[in-house]
């Protein structure tokens, strides 16, 4: 058991103790995302994608030249 944060996975706690549980001695962190960081995080991959779609298709129209 983690004697800092009271953990019983000491190889898993982040509480500077060593071990890495999640747990940092006295708050709860927040492990979801909400709604609107979803949204967000999903708008940022779909641009990337669109990037990775336009690049294809001008290196396809390159090679047909």
């Amino acid at each position: 058991m983690c004697k800092d944060c009271g953990c019983n996975e000491v190889e898993k706690c982040s509480c500077n103790c060593g071990c890495e549980c999640g747990g940092n001695g006295k708050y709860f962190e927040r492990r979801y995302q909400t709604k609107a960081e979803q949204i967000s995080e999903l708008e940022a991959y779909l641009a990337d994608l669109k990037q990775e779609v336009q690049a294809v298709e001008e290196h396809l129209a390159d090679l047909r030249k």
